[in-house]
């Protein structure tokens, strides 16, 4: 009588990720931006609320293009904060906030990008601004506070290069995505400083400059702190020594103060 050999189980094959594609904005959120872009347009052009005053009308633009700007400024500070918390190592093992702040951490990317539109644009076609637009797409052309101005357009410029090539990571070399990801904290010190030299109203603006130098600072330091007292030191990193004529098994006790 024979017997029968038994099929081995074969081990469930691991489910594939998700996707990160499936957190990336629709047509239809792509259409909200446009409309908020839109909208501001048409305010700053005075379509909807005209002005009382000619040097009201003649302000219009630039207020609007303030207005942007200040937006945009936030709205990146929300973002690089939650690039932190998303790098922190206690986030993969306590926290573990991922899930939930992930897609607000790429969506505000788009949304501070329509912003900043909207904030150099304005910024080009006002004549009382007196940027025009070399000064708007070209570092160093600007009329008015020519250094500050052009600090503006190179963090535009750096924030295009961190948020496209986070969307291209197959293209480009393993871990160059992550090196110029990190770029986001440079790209955040240059558009305080471009907000802060440019603007008349920075006094008025002083404590939400203030907050954002705490909530940026605060986060980093925290951070980087870390990830620098987890790595291993000489000392800890030296193995424990076997005590002479000690049993097998046994080992010398640490010493409490260890030199190389």
């Amino acid at each position: 009588m024979s017997v029968a050999t038994p099929v081995p189980q074969r081990a469930p094959a691991p489910r594939a990720p998700a996707s990160r594609g499936s957190t990336r904005l629709g047509w239809g959120d792509l259409a909200v931006v446009g409309a908020i872009v839109g909208l501001a347009i048409v305010f700053s052009t005075g379509e909807v609320l005209p002005a009382t005053s000619s040097h009201q009308a003649e302000l219009r633009g630039w207020l609007a293009a303030r207005a942007a700007g200040v937006v945009a400024l936030l709205l990146l500070t929300l973002e690089v904060a939650f690039g932190l918390v998303l790098s922190h190592p206690t986030n993969k093992s306590t926290w573990k906030l991922s899930k939930l702040l992930f897609p607000w951490h790429e969506h505000l990317w788009v949304f501070t990008l329509a912003f900043v539109t909207v904030h150099g644009i304005l910024l080009a076609i006002d004549r009382f601004a007196n940027v025009g637009w070399s000064g708007a797409l070209v570092p160093g052309l600007s009329q008015y506070r020519t250094v500050p101005v052009a600090i503006g357009t190179i963090a535009l410029y750096a924030l295009l290069l961190t948020g496209l090539t986070a969307r291209v990571t197959k293209l480009l070399p393993p871990g160059w995505w992550l090196k110029l990801h990190r770029l986001s904290l440079v790209v955040l010190a240059l558009g305080w400083v471009h907000g802060v030299l440019s603007g008349t109203d920075t006094p008025v603006l002083g404590a939400v400059y203030g907050g954002i130098l705490a909530v940026i600072l605060g986060a980093a330091t925290y951070r980087y702190w870390i990830v620098r007292s987890a790595r291993p030191t000489f000392a800890s990193s030296l193995e424990p020594s076997p005590t002479v004529g000690a049993p097998p098994g046994r080992v010398a006790p640490r010493l409490t103060e260890e030199r190389p």
